[in-house]
């Protein structure tokens, strides 16, 4: 119970902290082009590079950060993150098909997914 409320608290900041940065750079940069979300998915794949290096590097990093910082901030703030953290992992295992596998289909398979929702109610 105590890692889900350590998760769901991180969470929910990193997904406000994803809303007001974004809105915060659409209105300073009024395009097209979804500069926010872009920011955002790099900073959060960099924050959870970050983070990930902190918890191989200190022992005294405990779980309980890690869940905070990686599961639940930067889950919040960016699934994209979640997914870079992923393949990295794969990558470090020396699972390639596996991470060419994810890569692609998390893509792919998602861009698919989202179509069909789409059309589902048109």
């Amino acid at each position: 119970m105590k890692a889900l409320l350590i998760v769901g608290l991180g969470g929910a900041l990193g997904s406000v902290l994803r809303y007001v940065i974004s809105l915060f750079i659409g209105r300073q940069v009024p395009v097209v082009f979804p500069l926010g979300t872009l920011l955002v998915n790099i900073t959060g794949c960099f924050l959870i590079g970050l983070f990930y290096a902190m918890s191989e590097k200190y022992t005294g990093f405990h779980s309980e950060w890690k869940l905070f910082l990686i599961t639940g901030i930067c889950g919040g703030f960016t699934t994209f993150s979640t997914y870079s953290y992923d393949m990295l992992v794969l990558l470090k295992q020396g699972a390639m098909l596996q991470f060419v596998l994810y890569a692609a289909g998390s893509v792919i398979l998602g861009l698919l997914a989202t179509l069909v929702g789409t059309a589902l109610l048109r």
